[in-house]
């Protein structure tokens, strides 16, 4: 993976390019990470998820990562929501981003297909677009 991540094109204001690796210590153990702008840790409310988030976080600040983010999955209502705003705030892990639980991401999956071309009205849908601007304004250059 760190070849694919070094193989790159370099940055261009207008480029982005966002990796989905596998929940593991070992992309931060093994340097994959080590030239990116951000990373976002997803997270689900259940116990090895966030124990694993609890793992993950903390590494990628020690690797002197700057900016890393977690982004709430899978989630099934207010007490879930509160669980994992909760859980990351004792531990000063900022969530920037809420995803529901939504049976088109599972339908999507089953078939194939991306859920924007399977289900484009989906919750899922509106909500990682507005996570994908919150991003952009983050992580654009200064101005000026």
């Amino acid at each position: 993976m760190r070849g694919v991540v070094g193989a790159l094109p370099a940055r261009r204001p207008g480029h982005v390019a966002i990796l989905d690796m596998e929940a593991s210590v070992e992309h931060l153990s093994r340097g994959t990470v080590a030239s990116v702008d951000a990373l976002l840790v997803a997270t689900e409310p259940y116990y090895r998820s966030l124990e694993t988030t609890a793992r993950l976080v903390p590494l990628a600040l020690e690797l002197g990562l700057a900016r890393v983010w977690v982004v709430a999955n899978k989630v099934r209502s207010a007490r879930d929501e509160a669980l994992l705003r909760d859980y990351c705030a004792s531990r000063g892990f900022e969530v920037v981003g809420v995803v529901p639980f939504d049976e088109a991401v599972t339908a999507a999956d089953g078939l194939g297909r991306a859920l924007v071309d399977h289900a484009p009205e989906a919750v899922a849908v509106a909500v990682l677009d507005r996570l994908a601007d919150t991003l952009a304004e983050r992580l654009a250059p200064p101005r000026g």
